[in-house]
């Protein structure tokens, strides 16, 4: 990946001991100063409760890493501290922002602040209300650098805790100064899809209900919950990633072209997309929605009265001119038979005669394997007009060097030290994807009936409708 070096930047994580910043954000820190793509001056500092050594901290962090690049781990041994740290306590962030401002006159510069709350979302309000309270909100001490805000998801519990949330962090911090991170946007193909839509013309103009009879978006596991029973009974499948990344990835894929592709223009089409998607009235959730829950599930929760789903698929409808017909299918699930993150955009035939199977189809594959795969229907050699589909596929690995596409952690990294908000949801487009799962939310929690327990390692629940077969109305 070339690319000009982002301003120097003090990076504050909050919960540094937890499993996100071992698994993805130290590793992408890694990656991107093995690759000489941060600016020599910048400063990591980890902030725990626990009382562990910087020391102890770094040589956990590597601990992934047998065999490492010396000159990346003696950078970050000159540049990473961990402060220990009661974040329930005010007084704790003066202590932080006096150490910021020595770090700054040390280097002799000011730079950008980001402070990423890697932490529960029950702790964001306290931390963000004690970042505000003690001036860690504002510019750095000589007023030519900003403060910013990363959060991770989930943004909210529901609508109305995420409104709160919005409330309380709005207070303190302004708008262009939070990042609400969705790595899922930051992924290469997803980056791509708008240039792909806009930048070629054969297929922009058929991006509309009179060309194309179904749109599935599809992200399966084939792991379970890995250890994170606390944080899954508190959340589930719908608000894991239906609410956040795959009504980001619908948003993407279906979106009004917007005046040009910077960061206030496509988030404007975004959320005009977003606000026009039929919310799921509570007498059609049934219908037009499914909850499963793999077998193994509540041993590993230790919870035999669990209801939380693991597996989650709607289909939703967009209310405007382009889409009006369209069911856009959204699925995703935990302990599956697949692995696989894709948006397939199914073509109609113009043969109505012609068999249920030869169809042409346009697929991003997110993961794995990176790349599009486009699906069409020819003769088999022979006497015969007999037809049959054939794919033609690119693939990012086959095509790009592997160390030309950055991780997505590593964009979100650098996007924001430099202040670009483009892969980064707004307050409003949060509300609005809320407001689409919302009813679905209301519904099971007062109906547990509908929660049906499927096979580890399956296809997924068996009493599907028929909207969820991936050929049924193509």
């Amino acid at each position: 990946m070339k690319t000009n070096k982002p301003d120097p930047a003090i990076i504050v994580i909050f919960g540094v001991t937890g499993d996100l910043v071992k698994r993805k954000l130290f590793p992408a820190l890694y990656r991107l100063i093995k690759a000489n793509l941060l600016d020599d001056n910048t400063v990591i500092v980890g902030i725990t409760r626990q009382n562990i050594s910087t020391q102890d901290m770094l040589a956990d962090l590597i601990s992934g890493y047998p065999e490492y690049d010396e000159s990346a781990i003696e950078f970050l041994k000159d540049r990473f501290e961990v402060q220990t740290m009661n974040v329930t306590e005010s007084s704790e962030y003066k202590a932080l922002l006096e150490k910021l401002n020595k770090m700054e006159e040390d280097k002799g510069m000011c730079m950008n602040r980001l402070f990423y709350l890697s932490i529960p979302p029950q702790v964001f309000g306290p931390i963000v209300r004690f970042l505000g309270e003690n001036g860690l909100n504002r510019k750095c001490q000589h007023n030519d650098a900003d403060s910013r805000l990363l959060i991770e998801k989930p943004f909210g519990y529901d609508l109305k805790s995420a409104e709160k949330l919005i409330t309380e962090t709005t207070e303190h911090f302004k708008e262009e100064q939070i990042f609400r991170i969705d790595h899922y946007l930051a992924k290469e193909t997803v980056q791509n899809i708008l240039n792909f839509r806009f930048n070629n013309a054969i297929f922009e103009s058929l991006w509309n209900s009179n060309h194309i009879s179904r749109i599935d978006i599809t992200a399966t596991e084939t792991i379970g919950i890995e250890g994170r029973s606390i944080f899954y009974e508190q959340t589930g499948a719908l608000r894991d990633l239906v609410q956040s990344h795959l009504l980001q990835l619908m948003s993407v894929i279906t979106m009004e072209e917007p005046d040009t592709l910077e960061s206030d223009d496509i988030h404007e089409s975004k959320l005009a997309l977003l606000n026009s998607v039929v919310q799921i009235p509570s007498d059609k959730v049934n219908k037009l929605a499914v909850r499963g829950q793999y077998q193994s599930y509540k041993t590993e929760v230790n919870n035999p009265k669990s209801n939380i789903e693991t597996f989650a698929a709607i289909e939703v409808s967009i209310n405007n001119p382009r889409w009006m017909g369209v069911p856009i299918v959204i699925k995703t699930g935990k302990s599956l038979d697949k692995k696989q993150t894709e948006i397939r955009v199914v073509f109609k035939r113009n043969d109505e005669t012609e068999k249920q199977t030869l169809h042409n189809s346009l697929t991003f594959r997110i993961q794995p394997n990176e790349g599009i795969d486009i699906e069409l229907i020819v003769k088999k050699p022979g006497l015969d007009n007999e037809l049959q589909n054939v794919d033609m596929d690119f693939s990012y690995s086959k095509f790009f060097s592997a160390d030309s596409s950055p991780d997505a952690y590593e964009r979100v990294l650098v996007d924001a030290i430099r202040g670009d908000h483009t892969l980064f949801a707004t307050n409003e487009e949060v509300l609005a994807s809320w407001k689409i799962v919302d009813p679905i939310l209301y519904h099971w929690s007062r109906e547990t009936k509908d929660l049906q327990i499927y096979n580890d390692n399956s296809s997924g629940p068996k009493n599907i409708p028929d909207w969820l077969n991936p050929n049924y109305k193509i």
